[in-house]
């Protein structure tokens, strides 16, 4: 599975609703940071083992989603757990520290 894009229409059924937890990245395309941390992102997708789902959320695009979650500062990666915002990483980290930080 690759990681997926969230968008306002398909938030409330891949996040609020998803039967597992979902790591979501609140990005944007002119972000260095974001742009470091991509390849963690992709990794911690494949490492997921069906055990969570990640997306990502462009806020350029997706900027009342962002507001919704109080995304500040990107890149900010949220983990999901029964449609509520459990945990928050905010700037880039390398796998090892976001998932201690998101606790997967």
């Amino acid at each position: 599975m690759a990681v997926l894009h969230f968008d306002e229409n398909s938030f409330e059924s891949e996040v609020m609703k998803s039967d597992v937890p979902v790591v979501v990245d609140f990005w944007a395309t002119w972000c260095g940071p974001c742009q470091m941390i991509a390849p963690v992102i992709e990794q911690l997708e494949a490492d997921s083992a069906g055990k969570y789902k990640v997306g990502k959320v462009d806020i350029d695009k997706q900027g009342e989603l962002a507001a919704r979650y109080g995304v500040m500062s990107i890149p900010t990666i949220v983990l999901f757990e029964n449609g509520e915002p459990k945990k928050k990483a905010v700037g880039f980290q390398t796998m090892d520290q976001l998932k201690a930080t998101l606790g997967i």
